[in-house]
């Protein structure tokens, strides 16, 4: 199956429904957002994780910028999953570039010459163990993803992955408008909290539910800046709206450290 049609095949899969990937694309008045694929890379040992990053520094992000999917972000694990993890974001332009990159690469003869070790990798050394694999729609009031300063100024920095699940569809929405409309976004701003991208999951598991990440120059300014955000009288009085109650009810954190390489 294409990758085009599994867009519209995990409708009937318990994905959001295809009108709702569909609607991203032509809300009126509004910029046209970006989409985001955040892959994670299940590894089986340390020797695994160099074959992979060999694959992705050399062959994959090279090819994926020529497709004009940049920056591309990756992340090792600082804490969260227990096995060997390494996050991938991809930042896409349109459907059109998500449901089609596959095909593209495939028909890269650079990336697949350099990317061979990786993609031809035998069944009794497999590269990997599983990929994981979830595809976002940036928010209205964030509708591209910001580069950090600290990236081009090549300085350590570390990401907070978040990611919101709810107990319904109406109180997911309600946390997305919270975040847009509601001002919580312009509170992150305000306060000193740097987001790197907010994405609402179209496909993916334990729907519904929300991402986004946000950067810091270390865990100290991570907890300080958290502090005053989670203190403020504006926060307080946002969170106390009864319009949104209940609106999370789970919530997975993971921190990140991004690789050498990494365009984030």
């Amino acid at each position: 199956m294409k990758r085009r049609d599994f867009i519209a095949a995990t409708a009937l899969a318990g994905a959001a429904p295809l009108k709702t990937i569909t609607a991203a694309t032509t809300r009126k008045g509004k910029s046209d957002p970006e989409y985001y694929e955040l892959r994670q890379y299940y590894l089986l040992s340390r020797v695994a994780r160099k074959r992979l990053d060999d694959f992705l520094r050399d062959a994959a992000l090279p090819a994926l910028n020529r497709n004009g999917i940049e920056p591309v972000g990756v992340f090792n694990v600082m804490y969260g999953p227990n096995r060997p993890t390494v996050y991938v974001l991809l930042p896409h332009k349109s459907l059109e570039s998500f449901s089609s990159i596959d095909e593209r690469l495939a028909a890269d003869a650079r990336y697949q010459r350099a990317g061979a070790s990786f993609l031809d990798a035998p069944l009794s050394d497999p590269a990997y163990v599983r990929i994981d694999s979830s595809l976002m729609v940036a928010f209205d009031q964030m509708p591209r993803l910001v580069l950090p300063a600290a990236t081009a100024k090549k300085k350590p920095r570390i990401f907070e992955l978040r990611t919101y699940e709810s107990h319904s569809k109406k109180k997911a929405d309600n946390k997305i408008e919270m975040f847009n409309a509601g001002g919580e976004i312009a509170l992150f701003l305000e306060i000193g909290l740097q987001p790197v991208f907010f994405g609402e999951t179209l496909i993916g598991s334990n729907l519904p539910n929300l991402t986004y990440m946000v950067v810091f120059d270390d865990m100290d300014q991570r907890d300080e800046t958290w502090q005053k955000f989670s203190s403020s009288a504006e926060w307080k009085e946002l969170s106390a709206n009864p319009v949104y109650a209940d609106t999370v009810s789970n919530i997975n954190v993971s921190f990140l450290r991004p690789a050498s390489y990494s365009q984030i």
